[in-house]
């Protein structure tokens, strides 16, 4: 799918905030209700808008400690990669896991609520996975940008 310039402003309203109307859209837009939505509907068909989601302040939900872990597997075959990826996705403190290039392997964003839960996640979850060789993990200070808006 090509995306005209509608398409991309369109994307770019729905990314600052997509609880808004179909009708709000029309109005930055300058078309009809009929079309923002059918545009809407194509994109989605698409696969070019996948879900639509509630973004959280971690500090309300007690999740505000981020920690950045870096891992590197004993051996790196298809059969580690397969067992470390399928077992990461079942951990709910990994909220981001991305097989990277590199020093290490892999880097996992994990949220949790202090450095206590942390090394509780770390003993009892992480390192009981198979074929971890080992890991580094990076503590944030502070929260300098955080956006999940692609430039288009």
């Amino acid at each position: 799918m090509k995306l005209d310039k509608i398409d991309k402003k369109l994307l770019g309203l729905l990314q600052k905030d997509s609880k808004q109307t179909t009708k709000q859209l029309s109005l930055h837009l300058g078309l009809s209700v009929t079309a923002v939505y059918e545009r809407v509907k194509k994109l989605e068909r698409e696969k070019v808008i996948t879900e639509y989601v509630a973004l959280l302040n971690k500090n309300k939900i007690d999740k505000s400690f981020l920690v950045f872990c870096h891992i590197k597997l004993e051996k790196h075959t298809k059969e580690y990669i397969v067992v470390f990826e399928r077992e990461i996705n079942k951990l709910e403190e990994v909220t981001e896991c991305f097989h990277v290039s590199g020093d290490y392997d892999y880097i996992l964003k994990i949220y949790v609520k202090d450095m206590d839960e942390y090394r509780e996640f770390m003993v009892n979850k992480l390192t009981a996975l198979k074929h971890i060789g080992s890991t580094h993990s990076t503590f944030t200070i502070g929260e300098v940008k955080n956006s999940n808006v692609i430039a288009l």
